[in-house]
Protein backbone atom coordinates (compact mmCIF):
# COMPACT_ATOMS: atom_id res chain seq x y z
CA UNK A 1 0.00 0.00 0.00
CA UNK A 2 1.65 3.41 -1.08
CA UNK A 3 2.82 5.97 1.73
CA UNK A 4 0.41 9.17 2.09
CA UNK A 5 2.65 12.02 1.53
CA UNK A 6 1.50 14.74 3.36
CA UNK A 7 0.78 18.11 1.57
CA UNK A 8 3.81 20.37 0.71
CA UNK A 9 3.79 24.21 1.70
CA UNK A 10 4.33 25.68 -1.77
CA UNK A 11 5.14 29.12 0.28
CA UNK A 12 6.50 30.70 2.89
CA UNK A 13 3.83 33.52 3.63
CA UNK A 14 1.53 33.61 6.62
CA UNK A 15 -1.53 35.72 7.25
CA UNK A 16 0.65 37.41 10.41
CA UNK A 17 -1.49 36.05 12.43
CA UNK A 18 -0.42 34.35 15.52
CA UNK A 19 -0.24 30.61 15.53
CA UNK A 20 -3.27 28.96 16.51
CA UNK A 21 -2.67 26.26 19.18
CA UNK A 22 -5.38 23.05 18.84
CA UNK A 23 -6.08 23.18 22.83
CA UNK A 24 -7.33 26.58 22.71
CA UNK A 25 -10.09 25.21 19.83
CA UNK A 26 -13.27 22.77 20.52
CA UNK A 27 -11.70 19.19 20.02
CA UNK A 28 -14.29 18.58 17.33
CA UNK A 29 -12.90 21.45 15.22
CA UNK A 30 -9.79 19.03 13.87
CA UNK A 31 -8.68 16.12 12.59
CA UNK A 32 -5.17 14.76 13.65
CA UNK A 33 -5.91 11.12 13.76
CA UNK A 34 -2.21 9.42 12.83
CA UNK A 35 -2.81 7.24 9.30
CA UNK A 36 -5.52 10.27 8.39
CA UNK A 37 -5.10 13.59 6.00
CA UNK A 38 -5.20 16.46 8.55
CA UNK A 39 -7.87 18.70 8.10
CA UNK A 40 -9.49 21.75 10.61
CA UNK A 41 -12.44 23.75 10.44
CA UNK A 42 -11.11 27.21 9.21
CA UNK A 43 -12.11 29.82 12.12
CA UNK A 44 -12.89 32.55 9.55
CA UNK A 45 -15.40 30.79 6.99
CA UNK A 46 -16.16 27.90 9.47
CA UNK A 47 -15.36 25.49 6.37
CA UNK A 48 -13.29 22.32 6.86
CA UNK A 49 -9.92 23.08 5.18
CA UNK A 50 -6.61 20.38 5.12
CA UNK A 51 -3.72 21.14 6.93
CA UNK A 52 -0.50 21.56 4.60
CA UNK A 53 2.51 20.25 5.56
CA UNK A 54 4.55 17.78 8.18
CA UNK A 55 6.26 19.72 10.98
CA UNK A 56 4.82 23.34 9.96
CA UNK A 57 1.23 23.07 9.96
CA UNK A 58 -0.71 26.61 7.53
CA UNK A 59 -4.48 25.79 6.72
CA UNK A 60 -4.59 25.59 2.69
CA UNK A 61 -5.28 28.78 0.62
CA UNK A 62 -8.86 28.80 0.01
CA UNK A 63 -11.12 31.14 -1.32
CA UNK A 64 -14.59 32.52 0.93
CA UNK A 65 -16.87 31.30 -1.40
CA UNK A 66 -17.49 28.06 -2.88
CA UNK A 67 -19.14 28.94 -6.20
CA UNK A 68 -16.13 30.70 -8.28
CA UNK A 69 -16.56 27.91 -10.70
CA UNK A 70 -19.97 29.18 -11.04
CA UNK A 71 -18.80 33.02 -11.69
CA UNK A 72 -18.57 34.51 -8.29
CA UNK A 73 -15.46 36.64 -7.75
CA UNK A 74 -12.48 34.75 -6.38
CA UNK A 75 -11.89 35.64 -2.81
CA UNK A 76 -9.14 34.63 -0.28
CA UNK A 77 -9.84 33.86 2.87
CA UNK A 78 -8.08 35.50 6.00
CA UNK A 79 -7.97 32.51 7.50
CA UNK A 80 -5.46 30.66 4.59
CA UNK A 81 -2.66 30.29 5.77
CA UNK A 82 -3.01 30.42 9.35
CA UNK A 83 -0.38 28.83 11.46
CA UNK A 84 -1.58 25.67 13.59
CA UNK A 85 0.31 24.05 16.41
CA UNK A 86 -0.70 20.97 18.08
CA UNK A 87 0.04 21.23 21.45
CA UNK A 88 -2.41 18.30 22.78
CA UNK A 89 -1.65 14.56 23.43
CA UNK A 90 -3.35 12.99 20.01
CA UNK A 91 -4.05 9.74 21.77
CA UNK A 92 -5.84 10.90 24.76
CA UNK A 93 -8.10 13.60 22.08
CA UNK A 94 -8.39 10.42 19.78
CA UNK A 95 -9.75 8.04 22.93
CA UNK A 96 -12.44 10.87 23.72
CA UNK A 97 -13.31 11.22 20.25
CA UNK A 98 -13.79 7.68 19.88
CA UNK A 99 -15.73 7.55 23.15
CA UNK A 100 -18.19 10.53 21.85
CA UNK A 101 -18.43 8.51 18.97
CA UNK A 102 -19.58 5.63 20.48
CA UNK A 103 -22.44 7.53 22.81
CA UNK A 104 -23.97 9.86 19.78
CA UNK A 105 -24.17 6.13 18.35
CA UNK A 106 -27.84 4.42 18.15
CA UNK A 107 -28.21 1.83 20.61
CA UNK A 108 -29.40 -0.75 18.11
CA UNK A 109 -25.65 -0.31 15.97
CA UNK A 110 -23.64 -0.27 18.71
CA UNK A 111 -21.58 -3.48 19.81
CA UNK A 112 -18.85 -4.67 22.62
CA UNK A 113 -14.97 -3.75 21.54
CA UNK A 114 -14.44 -7.50 21.70
CA UNK A 115 -16.52 -9.64 20.00
CA UNK A 116 -17.86 -13.15 21.85
CA UNK A 117 -19.03 -15.51 19.68
CA UNK A 118 -20.90 -18.72 20.93
CA UNK A 119 -19.60 -21.80 19.90
CA UNK A 120 -21.16 -23.77 17.21
CA UNK A 121 -22.62 -27.18 18.19
CA UNK A 122 -20.98 -30.40 17.47
CA UNK A 123 -23.35 -32.21 14.62
CA UNK A 124 -25.04 -35.12 16.10
CA UNK A 125 -23.77 -38.59 15.72
CA UNK A 126 -25.68 -40.65 12.50
CA UNK A 127 -28.12 -43.03 13.62
CA UNK A 128 -25.88 -45.75 12.66
CA UNK A 129 -23.02 -44.54 14.96
CA UNK A 130 -25.22 -44.23 18.32
CA UNK A 131 -24.01 -47.42 20.76
CA UNK A 132 -27.51 -48.22 22.53
CA UNK A 133 -29.98 -50.91 23.59
CA UNK A 134 -31.28 -51.64 19.88
CA UNK A 135 -34.27 -53.80 20.21
CA UNK A 136 -36.13 -55.11 17.23
CA UNK A 137 -38.69 -52.06 16.89
CA UNK A 138 -36.00 -49.51 17.45
CA UNK A 139 -34.34 -51.13 14.56
CA UNK A 140 -37.39 -51.30 12.24
CA UNK A 141 -38.37 -47.11 13.27
CA UNK A 142 -34.75 -46.73 12.57
CA UNK A 143 -34.70 -47.75 9.06
CA UNK A 144 -38.03 -47.02 7.96
CA UNK A 145 -37.56 -43.29 9.18
CA UNK A 146 -34.34 -43.18 6.94
CA UNK A 147 -36.26 -44.40 3.83
CA UNK A 148 -38.42 -41.87 4.21
CA UNK A 149 -35.54 -39.01 4.40
CA UNK A 150 -33.30 -40.58 1.79
CA UNK A 151 -33.70 -40.06 -1.75
CA UNK A 152 -31.39 -43.12 -3.04
CA UNK A 153 -33.05 -45.92 -1.00
CA UNK A 154 -36.55 -44.71 -1.96
CA UNK A 155 -35.18 -46.05 -5.20
CA UNK A 156 -34.63 -49.49 -4.35
CA UNK A 157 -30.61 -49.04 -3.60
CA UNK A 158 -29.23 -48.54 -0.32
CA UNK A 159 -27.07 -46.18 0.97
CA UNK A 160 -23.70 -46.53 3.38
CA UNK A 161 -26.52 -45.44 6.21
CA UNK A 162 -29.30 -47.59 4.71
CA UNK A 163 -27.48 -50.87 4.56
CA UNK A 164 -26.20 -50.76 8.20
CA UNK A 165 -29.51 -49.75 9.25
CA UNK A 166 -31.15 -53.15 6.92
CA UNK A 167 -28.31 -55.28 8.13
CA UNK A 168 -29.15 -54.65 12.01
CA UNK A 169 -32.93 -54.89 11.16
CA UNK A 170 -32.57 -58.42 9.43
CA UNK A 171 -29.97 -59.33 12.01
CA UNK A 172 -32.11 -58.33 14.71
CA UNK A 173 -34.99 -60.31 13.10
CA UNK A 174 -33.05 -63.16 13.18
CA UNK A 175 -31.98 -63.56 16.40
CA UNK A 176 -35.53 -62.92 17.88
CA UNK A 177 -37.13 -66.85 17.88
CA UNK A 178 -33.62 -67.25 20.24
CA UNK A 179 -34.00 -63.98 22.50
CA UNK A 180 -38.19 -65.41 23.01
CA UNK A 181 -36.86 -69.17 23.87
CA UNK A 182 -34.24 -67.56 25.95
CA UNK A 183 -36.83 -65.27 27.85
CA UNK A 184 -39.25 -68.34 28.25
CA UNK A 185 -36.86 -70.54 30.29
CA UNK A 186 -35.50 -67.76 32.26
CA UNK A 187 -39.09 -66.37 33.51
CA UNK A 188 -40.18 -68.86 36.10
CA UNK A 189 -36.70 -69.15 37.34
CA UNK A 190 -36.33 -65.20 37.79
CA UNK A 191 -40.14 -65.60 39.73
CA UNK A 192 -38.93 -68.06 41.99
CA UNK A 193 -35.48 -65.77 42.77
CA UNK A 194 -38.03 -63.08 43.48
CA UNK A 195 -40.46 -64.97 45.20
CA UNK A 196 -38.02 -66.24 47.93
CA UNK A 197 -35.96 -62.93 48.10
CA UNK A 198 -39.15 -61.38 49.11
CA UNK A 199 -40.04 -63.62 52.04
CA UNK A 200 -41.31 -66.80 50.34
CA UNK A 201 -44.38 -68.27 51.73
CA UNK A 202 -43.94 -66.34 55.43
CA UNK A 203 -45.13 -63.13 54.09
CA UNK A 204 -48.03 -65.19 52.05
CA UNK A 205 -49.09 -66.91 55.65
CA UNK A 206 -48.84 -63.39 57.49
CA UNK A 207 -50.83 -61.60 55.15
CA UNK A 208 -53.96 -64.77 54.73
CA UNK A 209 -54.51 -63.92 58.36
CA UNK A 210 -55.40 -60.31 58.19
CA UNK A 211 -58.48 -61.16 56.35
CA UNK A 212 -60.88 -63.92 55.26
CA UNK A 213 -60.23 -64.84 51.41
CA UNK A 214 -63.12 -66.30 49.48
CA UNK A 215 -63.33 -69.70 48.74
CA UNK A 216 -61.15 -71.15 46.27
CA UNK A 217 -58.53 -68.04 46.34
CA UNK A 218 -55.51 -68.97 48.18
CA UNK A 219 -54.62 -65.32 48.70
CA UNK A 220 -54.46 -62.17 46.92
CA UNK A 221 -51.05 -62.75 45.68
CA UNK A 222 -51.71 -66.29 43.54
CA UNK A 223 -55.75 -65.55 43.27
CA UNK A 224 -57.49 -68.70 42.04
CA UNK A 225 -56.01 -69.40 38.89
CA UNK A 226 -52.92 -67.70 38.39
CA UNK A 227 -50.43 -69.08 35.85
CA UNK A 228 -46.79 -70.15 36.31
CA UNK A 229 -45.72 -70.36 32.40
CA UNK A 230 -45.71 -67.03 30.31
CA UNK A 231 -48.87 -66.57 27.84
CA UNK A 232 -48.31 -66.60 24.62
CA UNK A 233 -51.01 -66.10 22.16
CA UNK A 234 -50.09 -67.07 18.24
CA UNK A 235 -51.82 -64.70 15.91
Amino acid sequence: MPRKRPGRVRTKNTNRREALKLSTIAPEDYNVRPGEVKSIACPDCRTWRRLMGDTVLKIREHCISDKVADGEKHVTCPGSHQLVVIDIDVRRWQARQDRLLRDAMPQENRRAARQFYKPLPAPAAPVTRIHAEVTLETARRAYLAHLEECVRCGTGQHCTHGGVLAHRYVLLRNEEPARREARKQTAPAARRAQWSERGGETVETANNRCRQWPKGTVSEYRGPQVPTEPLRINA
